[in-house]
This record gives C-alpha cells, structure tokens and sequence, in this order.
C-alpha cells in the first residue's frame, strides 16, 4: 500500500514539472524597460549575503528581466530620499541606455519611488507600490504622538533609530548617505503624507479606500500589500508586526500599513496573506506557506509590465 502511494506520488511530481508553464517560460519577466527595486524605511540593498529584497532580483532575472537594486537613505524625509533616488536612476538609464525604468517601492520606498515619478516623468515608465506607506502610517502617527518634538523620549528615540540606521547603512556599504529619523517618522504619519500628496498627487485614490489614477503624464501607477500581520510561526519578526497592527483598531493591515493606505493607481490586491516583512520576501524567505510566493507575485507584476510594453 506504502509503495503504490509513493509510486503515484512520484508519477504526480514528474507530470507537474512535465507540464508547460507560462510562468517560467523564457521571457516571461523581459520588460522593455529596466526594473528598479526601492527599499523602504531602515532598508537596504543587501548585508552580507542578506538582501533587503530576498530572492526577488534573482526571480526576476531568470526570465529576462534587467533588475537594479537601490540605496538611499535607510531614515530621511520622502524628499531627500527621493533626490537621491533620482541620482541612481539616471545612472542606471546612462549605463543601460534605456530612456526610462519601472520603479517598484516597498513600504517607505513608495513615497520615494512617487516623488522621482513626479518630478521627473520621463524619465519613469511605471511605479509600483508594495505595501506602501501611501496615507500615511497608524505606527507613525502613535509614535509623533507619544513622543511629541522636544520631549526627552523623542530625543532618545531619535537618537536611537537614527544610530540604527547609521549602522544599517554602513554594514550596507551607503558611504556617507544622511540619516535623519525624525524626518522619516513625520513623512510616514498621516499628516505627513497629506502634505507631501497635495505636492505629488499622482495616482493617490480620492476617495479614502479607493483607486487612483492608471496613469498620470505617461507614467502607470500599481499596488498590492498584505492583510496578515502573523504568518510564520519561525518568523521572530512576526510576534513586532502582530503587536504594531493593534494599532490600526483592527482595520485591514500588514503589521505596518493599513490596506487602504498602500493603495494607488490600479490595485492588484490589498489582501494578500502576507506581512509588511513578507512583502519582500523576510525576514530571509521565511513566509505564509499557504500564500502566493512573493517572488511570484513579483514575476506575474513583471510580466503584467511586459505586456503592457513597459
């Protein structure tokens, strides 16, 4: 009885990996245009053998795709981390020869990838949003509030996230990017968006959970995010993200931001069973097992970008 079963169970696998699959067909993720990953708030491009975005840039580089992954600042406002954003984008379009790039925020990394949109449309074939901290962050708003500016506990908090990021970006190898936690914390609050959206506007939803614009002087705008603070059990990150999503008074979120805040332009979901780690794949792929990787989710995104000739 054992036998037979492993017998059937081996003839199974062998006829799935037989079948023909779009997904890992040659090409699937060659978009005109280069891709260019942006890391969100205390982020990075890879420590060690660690990359920010886990796996990701592989995936996509296996079917076609030219990928490129950035660094900025790992805490500042969305606008200086915009301008440096800005910088390596014309470098990649100068050593690639490509007249624009596809750029792909996470979280803070969203805001940023908007601002260079926004400022520079042509240079910008598409943006899209994971996870991003499009209307703010309940998180931001908790912590500008029980540390108001001035106060001792805002100082030492400060001081710590901003030694955090110090040491984020020298292990990263960011040279000498500046560092300013304070500035990152008022572009992630709520009022802090308001403003900064009132100045970049683009694909931004109007009403307060719909979507924004498909396209905006030439530029296509997406989402997709989590719904699932908790989601792996091995995951030590994932016991933070549970206690932060109190925060949103049991709204739709990712541990970090609420479904309606990562909205812009064309949604693809807003309730994937993923946390706001699990967005990129960490901490170092250790995901919902019952969800759509996100590598795949990323090379669908790609290929979605490819058809439409970005």
């Amino acid at each position: 009885m054992k036998k037979g079963f492993w017998k059937l169970l081996a003839a199974t696998l062998i006829a799935m990996c037989a079948l023909p699959t779009q997904s890992w067909a040659a090409g699937y993720t060659q978009t005109k245009y280069p891709i260019v990953l942006v890391h969100g708030l205390l982020g990075f491009d890879h420590i060690g053998l660690v990359e920010y975005w886990y796996g990701i840039p592989w995936a996509l580089r296996a079917d076609g795709a030219r990928v490129y992954t950035t660094q900025v600042s790992a805490a500042n406002s969305t606008e200086v981390r915009g301008e440096q954003l800005l910088t390596q984008v014309k470098q990649i379009l100068a050593a690639t020869g490509a007249t624009k790039v596809n750029l792909i925020g996470h979280s803070h990394g969203s805001p940023t990838a908007r601002y260079v949109a926004s400022v520079r449309p042509d240079l910008i074939a598409s943006v899209t949003s994971v996870g991003g901290v499009n209307k703010g962050s309940a998180v931001a708003d908790i912590l500008l509030g029980v540390t108001p500016p001035g106060s001792l506990s805002n100082a030492v908090l400060v001081s710590i996230n901003n030694g955090v990021a110090a040491i984020i970006n020298f292990l990263s190898g960011g040279g000498s990017l500046p560092q300013n936690a304070r500035a990152a914390n008022v572009s992630l609050s709520t009022a802090g968006t308001l403003k900064f959206n009132a100045a970049h506007p683009a694909g931004v939803p109007t009403t307060a959970c719909g979507e924004g614009a498909y396209q905006v002087r030439g530029v296509y705008y997406f989402s997709w995010s989590g719904a699932k603070p908790y989601t792996n059990v091995f995951d030590i990150m994932d016991p933070a993200l549970a206690l932060t999503s109190l925060a949103f008074g049991g709204a739709k979120n990712d541990g970090l931001v609420s479904s309606c805040s990562s909205r812009l332009g064309r949604v693809i979901r807003d309730d994937y069973a993923m946390n706001h780690l699990d967005e990129v794949n960490q901490t170092i792929g250790l995901i919902n097992i019952f969800e759509t990787n996100p590598k795949t989710v990323y090379r669908q995104h790609a290929n979605r970008l490819k058809n439409m000739g970005l």
